[in-house]
């Protein structure tokens, strides 16, 4: 679980009920079923009239994702750079077949983009074929999220709105019934209002902020993978390792970088060429 996300969003939810309860005695006014219904039911109606099935639930799936570890930001990319410089010195002293052993269950589990990648190279695409593939791959992969990510934007962007609509609603009931009893106003004008507050609070707090998460996570992987890719093509290419960590380098901070001489094992470097 990802306890960044869980307490910021238990965060955001006591702000909103304790600025409540120390500003009024009656907290049940910002409780109305049929406004709730109006804006959660007609943000999830708008969802569904707008993309197709698939789409719709992967929109959804990717709120309870912001709520989970996501690997590629925890990861350290030193780590990854050491990783593929190692690989660099097993394939000059044992070829692709001593790369082969390097892709485990346990690599295509956690790290499937690499594992694939790897894959290319153990096969003996050169370097500018397996520049092409991924490059493909990750682009079809940025097609695929984006879909699912602009779904739950929509619904940032809807809710506000059926928030609008109903106390709409509520101000037409309101004024149809002003021939009556002129007390009932003000509580009528609340349950309009309560619709807003329903739509700014689904948007400003649940839709817009994991949409942002989910966007930053997808960056994150997609400049880890491109990384990767790199250091593959030149793995594939029979670089040296050192010229490998000095290309793959350049992807990260200089207090980052993974140095051969410094965290590497002396008596593997021996074996470079």
């Amino acid at each position: 679980m990802s306890l960044g996300t869980i307490f910021s969003f238990i965060a955001a939810i006591a702000v909103v009920l304790g600025s409540i309860l120390t500003a009024t005695d009656t907290p049940s006014a910002f409780i109305d079923i049929p406004s709730l219904i109006i804006v959660v039911g007609g943000t999830i109606v708008a969802l569904f009239l707008s993309y197709e099935t698939k789409t719709a639930i992967g929109a959804f799936k990717l709120m309870g994702d912001t709520f989970r570890k996501h690997g590629d930001s925890e990861i350290s990319l030193k780590e990854e750079i050491g990783r593929i410089v190692r690989w660099a010195y097993i394939v000059q002293k044992n070829g692709l077949q001593g790369l082969e052993n390097e892709i485990t269950d346990k690599l295509r589990e956690e790290d499937p983009f690499t594992a694939y990648a790897t894959d290319l190279v153990v096969t003996g695409y050169t370097g500018q074929e397996i520049n092409q593939i991924l490059d493909q791959m990750l682009d079809a992969e940025t097609e695929r999220n984006k879909q699912s990510l602009d779904a739950l934007k929509k619904m940032g962007g809807d809710a506000p709105a059926f928030g609008m609509l109903g106390t709409l609603i509520g101000l037409i009931i309101m004024l149809g019934k002003m021939g009556g009893d002129p007390s009932a106003i003000g509580p009528s004008m609340a349950v309009a209002l309560v619709t807003t507050f329903y739509g700014i609070i689904l948007a400003r707090l649940i839709f817009i902020p994991l949409s942002t998460k989910i966007s930053s996570r997808y960056d994150v992987s997609m400049f880890k993978n491109t990384m990767i890719k790199e250091g593959l093509v030149l793995l594939a290419e029979r670089k040296s390792p050192r010229y490998i960590q000095d290309k793959i380098n350049s992807f990260v901070d200089a207090k980052d970088q993974f140095l051969i001489d410094r965290d590497m094992n002396t008596n593997t470097t021996q074996s470079e060429s």
